[in-house]
């Protein structure tokens, strides 16, 4: 298993496996991470793509991800 099948395991395991929601939370926090938003996770923004660092951020427990009601 390669280290972004992990990261992407572990991430799907915070949102209780949910692909939908996880796919919206990475695209959401990448969106804020492009508009200058600082990382939550240490990873630069030039040398990583917004969504790899959105990815981190929820598989680290970083980013609390809910449904919106």
């Amino acid at each position: 298993m390669t280290r972004l099948e992990q990261i992407t395991a572990k991430a799907l395991e915070r949102v209780n496996h949910d692909r939908y929601l996880l796919s919206k939370a990475v695209g959401k926090r990448a969106e804020e991470l492009n508009s200058g938003a600082a990382p939550l996770v240490d990873m630069d923004v030039k040398k990583h793509k917004a969504t790899d660092i959105a990815l981190h951020e929820i598989a680290e427990g970083r980013l609390k991800v809910e449904l919106e009601s």
